[in-house]
């Protein structure tokens, strides 16, 4: 079932955008590993790029078609950038961008809650 609603499009475009992000990051990691344990970034370059992959896949296949399930797999958005958050951990020194994706994962699965757990209707 598809659905069009201007909530569920500025939903997936949040999502889509933080799993783009994870995967650039994703990629650079694994090319580019920079300083310090070298084989260590580029492992974790290549899980990025799989956890980019696949958000996005689900983003923009079943979670634009309001297939529940994909609602619910995309809260790992919000939950493993928080984790990030609160233990300080990598990419960067600067936490913005980890608060940027927190926001937009939750808007991103905020704004079409209706479309994934409608309201029972109830008949008289």
């Amino acid at each position: 079932m598809q659905h069009n609603s201007a909530r569920l499009k500025a939903a997936w475009i949040c999502l889509l955008i933080v799993g783009i992000g994870i995967l650039i990051f994703g990629v650079v990691a694994a090319v580019a590993p920079g300083a310090g344990d070298k084989q260590l970034m580029r492992a974790d370059g290549a899980a990025a790029i799989g956890m980019g992959l696949f958000g996005v896949l689900i983003t923009l296949l079943p979670f634009r078609c309001g297939e529940r399930w994909a609602w619910y797999a995309q809260w790992y958005y919000p939950a493993f950038w928080i984790a990030h958050l609160a233990g300080g951990l990598p990419p960067g020194k600067d936490h913005v961008h980890q608060v940027v994706f927190i926001v937009l994962s939750l808007a991103g699965l905020l704004l079409p809650v209706r479309v994934f757990l409608p309201r029972a209707t109830t008949t008289a």
